[in-house]
């Protein structure tokens, strides 16, 4: 899983085998980052999921807060075959 940062944004893009798995994949997300209380912007359209990281209470720039939430989501990634 590959992040980039531009725009103040930590950003990736994530392509899945189908729905299902693209959407089991949103879940676990949601589940960590409401125990970090911070919340990804994101987009899903079939198995594609785009993610976007920024803290908006620092102005809507990257904070370690958005690198935590990045690396605990690239860690559930892992956990996904996405072959």
């Amino acid at each position: 899983m590959n992040w980039k940062e531009e725009n103040d944004k930590l950003t990736a893009e994530i392509q899945f085998k189908d729905f299902q798995q693209a959407f089991s994949f949103m879940t676990h997300v949601a589940f960590a980052a409401e125990k970090q209380q911070h919340h990804p912007d994101w987009q899903n359209v079939y198995n594609n999921v785009r993610i976007s990281l920024s803290t908006h209470d620092a102005g809507d720039v990257v904070t370690d807060k958005d690198r935590k939430l990045a690396d605990t989501i690239s860690e559930i990634y892992r956990t996904f075959n996405t072959d």
